[in-house]
């Protein structure tokens, strides 16, 4: 049997792709410089190739080192795949789990559940990383996360969970001709008055959609957005300002975030919602521990939502 790279050989030349420079590979494999250099002359060595191009100031990988570091985080994705799987065996939702969530489900969503999967699965090790869907979507896929939270609808060859479902509310000052609506049509939303999520958020074409109002073109014709903030935070302090009204997450309303200001949440009449939802690759060695914790996150959800929203 020919020689094989080991799986320590090649984690070393994936860090080396991600940090670019030998010194700081090192450190992200916990090995001092020399030893991560040896290592990766030695899978040169088993390879009968080149892989990197060492020079003074950068590192160059040769294009098969490239293409060899492509396939070696598909092999390490395996192997992590292989470990947790004999651990999911032992115990159901133990041991390290990554999960992913967007920035406008994350903060709001969290605090409700965490609690009770850390009562009920005291084995369990969250590692929680926030960032919008597209990125979450890409270390998904590349091994780094075990599964995300975001919302649907999502065009993407996923499995998924509903976790429940979020309506909007129009949040405006106290004084707004609005606020004393028991509810309001989408129809009666002003026209350039909207402050929303800047572009790269799922959040804005949801709140739309959700009105029927379309995806504004952030500057094209038809946009009722006058202005795009950077964070539901941010906004909440803009409309706060008397800059505009905004659409919100009930999610995040029955959260505290409109705590400090005279804003009134207030329903959208026969509006759509935005549908929360856990997510997996299909390739996945813990299908059934994602569908239970689901089903845990469905439950504190649900629990956390009976108070019903502010206004």
């Amino acid at each position: 049997m020919r020689p094989l790279p080991t799986l320590r050989q090649v984690g070393y030349l994936i860090a080396l792709v991600q940090h670019r420079h030998f010194g700081r590979a090192a450190d992200a494999c916990f090995v001092t410089q020399s030893t991560l250099s040896a290592g990766l002359q030695e899978l040169e060595a088993v390879l009968g190739v080149t892989l990197v191009e060492r020079t003074k100031r950068r590192v160059h990988l040769t294009p098969l080192g490239r293409v060899i570091a492509a396939r070696g985080r598909e092999l390490m994705r395996t192997a992590e795949e292989m470990v947790e799987l004999a651990r999911s065996a032992a115990a159901p939702l133990s041991g390290p789990l990554r999960l992913g969530v967007i920035p406008t489900i994350g903060p709001f969503l969290l605090p409700a559940i965490l609690p009770r999967l850390r009562h009920e699965f005291p084995q369990l090790r969250m590692f929680l990383r926030e960032d919008l869907s597209a990125r979450l979507l890409d270390q998904l896929d590349s091994g780094d996360l075990d599964a995300v939270i975001l919302a649907l609808p999502y065009n993407g060859d996923l499995e998924f969970k509903e976790l429940g479902q979020d309506p909007f509310l129009l949040v405006c000052p106290s004084d707004h001709r609005l606020a004393g609506h028991d509810a309001v049509k989408p129809s009666e939303l002003p026209e350039g008055e909207l402050i929303l999520l800047e572009e790269g958020h799922c959040l804005t074409s949801h709140a739309l959609a959700a009105c029927r109002l379309g995806v504004p073109g952030f500057g094209g014709a038809g946009s009722r957005a006058a202005v795009h903030g950077t964070s539901l935070h941010t906004i909440v302090q803009m409309v706060a300002g008397g800059l505009g009204l905004t659409l919100l997450p009930r999610l995040a309303v029955d959260a505290g975030i409109l705590g400090g200001t005279d804003l009134v949440a207030k329903p959208l009449v026969d509006a759509g919602v935005r549908t929360l939802a856990l997510g997996w690759r299909h390739s996945a060695p813990r299908p059934a521990e994602f569908q239970l914790l689901a089903e845990h996150i469905n439950g504190a959800l649900s629990d956390y939502q009976s108070g019903g929203p502010n206004g």
